[in-house]
């Protein structure tokens, strides 16, 4: 299925890529029914601000049922899926990302993680019989929200922290502000004829949040960005997680650990289904670098709850350092 027709791939954001593509295999790969993974959990955050999970709990069975589900709601003639849009910022939406001229090639479904909207939503689409999805969807994100507060637990122990739910309990607050993301990059067969040029499914950003746990099917296109600058593929994995600290934990860390820069290319010949659960805090929830973690340190962010930086993040451009707007001024 492609979205738009040739003339308006002008639309779009393309990268010169005159090198053939190449994956790293250098990402850490974590296995969390390890001892050791607290510490490499720690280095993973710290180096690269991203890391991939085995051995992480989610039952296999939830993942392939929600996938499926992603896959008929994708499929859907596109005025049944524009029953669950606009998206602000909840429902479906396509081609546009935010409302600051953001475009990929890319259709979506962003639902909160609160039941009752989900509900709403799911009951616009598929009329009175919406309950195989929403089971679905409950199920999977019942178990990755589980799965990443034991990540962010271990993390805590890690870091040596006495209080060892102090990241986890912001997930799991009645309050929590955490929402969900399904992603469709359709093929897009013209790439092939743009010869060393790629075409930008979703453009480069950080996750504003604590934390993001991702998992795609077999199709590749997720890219991160390292210390330098460079670019790096993620080989697909469809049976692992994906871990992308947030700008949020970055913030609590007072930079110890890296919110990582990622972005997907449109791929040219499958679909690419991606599921994104964003763990974030309540509203009024106050933003700093814990002093636990500070060790003489000066701070280098100013307090702000979470409802100051969602609001100035969803106001800017993907691709903007979003942090520089909260980081404290030192006199030199």
């Amino acid at each position: 299925m492609v979205l738009v027709p040739k003339p308006a791939l002008q639309q779009f954001s393309f990268i010169r890529n005159i090198k053939p593509t190449t994956f790293f295999s250098g990402i850490p790969l974590i296995d969390l029914s390890k001892p050791d993974s607290k510490h490499l959990l720690v280095k993973a955050c710290e180096e690269f601000g991203f890391f991939k999970v085995v051995n992480h709990g989610v039952p296999l069975e939830f993942i392939s049922k929600l996938e499926s589900e992603a896959v008929k709601f994708f499929s859907l003639p596109l005025s049944e899926k524009e029953k669950a849009s606009p998206p602000n910022p909840f429902g479906y939406g396509k081609k546009s990302i935010g409302q600051n001229g953001d475009v990929g090639w890319v259709e979506y479904l962003l639902l909160t993680t609160n039941q009752e909207s989900i509900s709403q939503r799911l009951s616009s689409v598929f009329g009175d019989n919406p309950e195989k999805f929403r089971r679905a969807l409950n199920d999977y994100v019942s178990a990755v929200k589980k799965m990443a507060c034991e990540i962010l637990e271990m993390m805590a122990d890690g870091l040596k922290l006495q209080q060892r739910n102090v990241f986890s309990k912001l997930l799991m607050d009645e309050q929590s502000d955490s929402v969900f993301r399904l992603n469709h990059y359709p093929p897009c067969p013209e790439i092939q004829a743009l010869k060393d040029h790629n075409i930008i499914g979703f453009g480069e950003h950080t996750d504003p949040q604590i934390i993001s746990v991702l998992r795609s099917n077999n199709t590749s296109g997720l890219q991160i960005s390292l210390n330098d600058g460079s670019w790096i593929s993620v080989p697909p994995d469809p049976s692992s997680f994906f871990i992308n600290v947030g700008d949020s934990l970055q913030v609590m860390t007072n930079g110890r650990f890296k919110s990582v820069r990622h972005r997907v290319l449109a791929n040219s010949i499958k679909a690419r289904v991606s599921m994104i659960y964003f763990g974030g805090p309540p509203l009024k929830e106050k933003i700093a670098p814990l002093p636990s973690l500070m060790e003489g340190e000066e701070s280098l962010y100013r307090e702000f709850t979470w409802f100051e930086y969602k609001r100035s993040a969803y106001s800017s451009r993907l691709a903007d350092n979003r942090l520089v707007l909260f980081e404290r001024i030192t006199a030199s």
